[in-house]
C-alpha cells in the first residue's frame, strides 16, 4: 500500500512540476505547458531561446486562419534573427499536430528547425510522422486559445517575398518560464 501511494504522489508531483511558459503578446498571453519527456531536445532547445530572452520583440510573422500562427524568427520589420545551431527531429513521437499544439517551424531538412514554432489552429493530422518526416509537437496551449483565434481575425497580406504577414504586427513582447 505504501507503494502504490508513493508512486501516486510521484506521478501527481511530476503534473505539477511541468514545465509551463508564458508567451506575452501584444493581444494577450499564451500559456503553454511543455512535453519535456516527449520531446526533451526540442524544449531543451525552445527554453535555451525563451531564458536568453530571444524572443522579445519577434513576431507572428504568418498567419493562416484554419491552419497554424508561426512566429520566434523575425523582428517587425521583418528582418530574420540569427539562430543556434538546429535541433535534432523529434517528430517520432507520438504526440499529434491537434489544436493548440506548439510543433517547431523548419524548412524541408527534418533537422533544421531553431527558433521558429507554429501553433496549430486546426487537427492538422497531415503534419504527424508518418511516411515522411512531420513536425515536431513540443507543447500545447493551456489558456489563451483565445488570443491564438485573435491572431486568425487579423488582416494578413505580403510583405516582400512572405505571405500571410499580419498587416498590423502581432508582437510576442516575450516568453517566460511560469512558476
Amino acid at each position: 500500500m505504501k507503494h502504490l501511494i508513493l508512486i501516486a504522489c510521484c506521478f501527481f508531483a511530476m503534473h505539477i512540476h511541468a514545465t509551463q511558459v508564458s508567451i506575452i503578446t501584444n493581444l494577450g498571453d499564451i500559456e503553454v505547458q511543455l512535453y519535456e519527456e516527449q520531446a526533451p531536445l526540442t524544449v531543451k532547445n525552445f527554453l535555451s531561446y525563451v531564458d536568453e530572452g530571444f524572443y522579445k520583440e519577434t513576431i507572428f510573422h504568418r498567419v493562416i486562419p484554419g491552419f497554424m500562427a508561426q512566429g520566434g524568427g523575425f523582428t517587425k520589420d521583418m528582418e530574420r534573427k540569427a539562430t543556434k545551431k538546429p535541433v535534432p527531429y523529434e517528430g517520432k513521437s507520438s504526440l499529434s499536430n491537434d489544436r493548440g499544439t506548439l510543433a517547431m517551424a523548419r524548412t524541408s531538412d527534418p533537422n533544421s528547425a531553431t527558433s521558429q514554432f507554429f501553433i496549430n489552429y486546426v487537427n492538422n493530422i497531415h503534419l504527424n510522422h508518418g511516411s515522411r518526416a512531420g513536425y515536431a509537437v513540443f507543447g500545447k496551449v493551456t489558456k489563451g486559445m483565445d488570443i491564438v483565434e485573435a491572431m486568425a481575425a487579423e488582416e494578413t497580406g505580403n510583405v516582400g517575398p512572405y505571405r500571410n504577414v499580419p498587416l498590423t504586427p502581432i508582437v510576442i513582447q516575450d516568453i517566460i518560464r511560469l512558476p
